[in-house]
């Protein structure tokens, strides 16, 4: 059987997938990409991915690095303030709304957002440019050999491949993670998010905007202008027999319904996508190495959608990667790398699962109790100028 060589293997075709295999590319790599399912990247067919992403500071920093944020950029919507709204008094309205804008520790938007299809779309693009990258759609990772010399992937399609390195971003179910027996900590919370596109009279002037009541936020972010409406995506997390009802709904009775959630801040909501509905989750691997294997993405971690946190702690994983490889090229994979990886990651996804665990049980609260301490703990939190600084510095990512 005809064997493949490479430097690195990256099993799973997503949004982070397809950046790491741009970004080893760009180092001058040898990368095999691969995935058992073809991206969709048009958003009207069957299957697209209609959750959008808010792409943060360092994380616009590290894909301009790689050329990707020149794809990006054109198709990108500035996200300046980040506003958290809280509603959970009796009636569905505003009672605590805080901003917190970016100009207050930057110079630059907090970030930019983009639909989950579009990113698929220019990465795809973008991995033609590199003649050591192949990527293969549809194949998937049937079985995994590893030893101290490197991995051993066998395809799905027979094929069989080796490199020093394996790097896992095949998601929250990674058929490597279990491949190697790495053991994980999920939390179940019985949420779903529906994440759909609407139309709104009212603009939104860059700002995304977190409402808190009860089930879950609901959560506006900014998009371009649609059919000359302002637009904006919409993630709305709650327990699965609502969210069940909710998607049963004829489609005037959701759009009140989704109006009175919004404490009708935008005015009359208008649907403009179909409805996709997504389980919640939180997730750490007990590890974020095997032999010759590195996870990152979903495969290590998964967080509900707050925060903005998701896509963008994996970028954080694949900066740290990139960075090992560069101090020690000739160490790729090795126990040595694979365990300063661990180190320089685990920290900072621990601390940001438990806390956004704990904001996702905070937003959940359903009695009338909870829900007014979680409104003064806003009141409390913005109010102390240096605190409300840390939090959006924390967020991002920077330090300091």
């Amino acid at each position: 059987m005809a064997r493949e060589d490479y430097d690195i293997i990256v099993s799973g075709g997503g949004v982070a997938g397809l950046t790491a295999a741009a970004g080893f590319g760009a180092m001058g790599l040898r990368v095999l990409c691969v995935d058992p399912a073809a991206p969709v990247t048009v958003a009207e067919d069957e299957g697209a991915d209609l959750r959008t992403t808010a792409l943060l500071q360092p994380a616009v920093a590290l894909l301009d690095e790689l050329g990707l944020w020149a794809r990006f950029a054109p198709h990108a919507t500035a996200l300046q303030v980040m506003r958290i709204v809280d509603a959970g008094g009796p009636d569905p309205e505003v009672r605590v709304a805080h901003e917190f804008d970016a100009a207050d520790i930057s110079d630059q938007p907090f970030g930019w957002n983009l639909p989950n299809w579009l990113l698929r779309r220019e990465l795809v693009a973008h991995l033609d440019m590199f003649p050591n990258v192949v990527f293969r759609p549809g194949v998937g990772t049937a079985r995994v050999f590893t030893r101290d010399s490197g991995a051993r992937v066998t395809l799905s399609d027979g094929t069989v491949a080796e490199a020093r390195l394996l790097v896992a971003a095949d998601g929250r179910n990674s058929p490597v993670r279990e491949a190697l027996g790495i053991g994980v900590t999920t939390l179940r919370y019985g949420q779903k998010a529906l994440a759909f596109a609407v139309t709104h009279p009212r603009p939104h002037d860059n700002v995304s905007t977190e409402i808190h009541r009860a089930g879950g936020p609901f959560t506006l972010v900014p998009l371009p202008d649609r059919d000359g409406q302002p637009c904006s995506a919409i993630v709305w997390m709650e327990r699965g027999p609502e969210v069940r009802r909710l998607m049963a709904l004829p489609e005037a009775a959701f759009e009140a319904e989704m109006t009175e959630r919004s404490a009708g801040l935008f005015g009359p909501l208008r649907l403009a996508s179909r409805l996709t509905a997504w389980p919640i989750i939180s997730q750490i691997a007990e590890k974020f190495h095997g032999q010759r294997t590195a996870l990152m993405a979903e495969a290590a971690h998964v967080v509900p959608p707050i925060g903005a946190q998701g896509l963008n702690m994996s970028l954080r994983d694949l900066a740290a990667l990139r960075e090992l490889v560069r101090e020690a090229p000739e160490e790729i994979g090795s126990p040595v790398m694979l365990e300063r990886y661990h180190r320089r990651r685990y920290g900072d996804v621990r601390m940001r699962v438990t806390g956004i665990d704990m904001l996702n049980r905070a937003s959940m609260a359903g009695s009338q109790p909870l829900r007014d301490l979680r409104a003064a703990g806003l009141r409390t939190l913005y109010g102390v100028a240096p605190v409300r600084r840390g939090l959006m510095r924390l967020g991002l990512g920077m330090g300091g």
